[in-house]
């Protein structure tokens, strides 16, 4: 009453039954956030795979919670087609309560960036590949680091650049010490947001090699519109979603999922083709400027909530 709220905004359905039970008095207008699919996700989370979260947390049980969850709310947002059609279709809801709200860049992220001279010049003699983000397992890093094997072979001054981190980064370096790859390959940890630009800037091509699943067939990662914001060409593995809209924006090339020689073959193609390579681009930063930043995507958000 104090602050006049209107309508309750779930980002997160492990607080949701307790935003729920809270509700309860005042019957206030709920929207559920379902920007990824969290009962899925924690399959692959490492504390949940041994002792004790492994005894404790049950994706299974969380994934009957999101669907009383989704009966429950008046309003479902979710980031994709194909995830809103995967929600409509698993529980039965009426296409109506599904608002689709794809999490895209801002303008400022490539419009207002900063650069950093540092990376600039670190950079500056390289063929760079570039990842931003989390590098968890099923983010399909493996799959860069056995392909580097043979792209230092191929291209000089090759590098591969990881920026981001996760618990199971021991595994991705021990590959790459496995491998002799070690100067090939900088794991440059967490950097802060605001030097993302100048990673990508410095790059020739920008990666997402995610291990298909049922979250990463429905969902974007964020990174494929950071990456297209500043014109560089991407390339992408088969899961469904990032592939299918790859395709038709034309931004990159697709590679098979966990296959080092099909990820080969896709960046010898770019490198040896800088016309394609430009292009593809060019196409990509065209599409982030005019039709899928955050200014245009969001306007679905406000019209929730204008009509709530």
């Amino acid at each position: 009453k104090k602050n006049s709220i209107e309508v309750l905004h779930i980002h997160d359905i492990r607080i949701a039954e307790a935003v729920f039970l809270s509700n309860k008095k005042f019957q206030l207008k709920v929207v559920l956030d379902l920007h990824d699919n969290i009962p899925e996700n924690m399959k692959f989370y490492p504390h949940l795979n041994k002792f004790p979260g492994k005894y404790i947390i049950s994706p299974n049980k969380w994934r009957k919670k999101e669907s009383e969850f989704i009966m429950k709310a008046d309003k479902i947002i979710t980031v994709s087609p194909n995830f809103a059609k995967d929600i409509i279709d698993k529980n039965n809801i009426e296409k109506e309560k599904m608002i689709l709200v794809p999490n895209t860049v801002r303008k400022s992220f490539f419009k207002e960036a900063i650069y950093s001279d540092v990376i600039k010049k670190k950079y500056s003699n390289k063929y760079v590949v570039l990842y931003l983000g989390d590098t968890n397992i099923r983010r399909g890093l493996l799959t860069a680091i056995r392909a580097t094997e043979f792209l230092s072979k191929q291209i000089a001054n090759f590098k591969l650049v990881i920026v981001g981190s996760n618990t199971t980064d021991s595994i991705l370096k021990e590959e790459t010490k496995k491998l002799n790859l070690e100067s090939f390959i900088d794991f440059e940890g967490w950097q802060d947001v605001s030097l993302f630009p100048s990673y990508i800037v410095a790059s020739n091509i920008c990666i997402s090699p995610l291990y298909r699943s049922i979250q990463h067939d429905v969902a974007y990662a964020n990174k494929i519109f950071q990456y297209m914001s500043f014109g560089k060409p991407i390339l992408v593995s088969n899961a469904i979603a990032q592939k299918e809209i790859v395709e038709r924006v034309n931004s990159g090339l697709v590679h098979l999922e966990k296959n080092k020689d099909d990820f080969s073959s896709k960046v010898l193609e770019l490198y040896q083709n800088k016309e394609k390579a430009e292009e593809l681009g060019n196409n990509g930063k065209e599409f982030i400027e005019n039709q899928f930043s955050w200014e245009g995507t969001s306007q679905a958000l406000v019209k929730l909530y204008n009509e709530l």
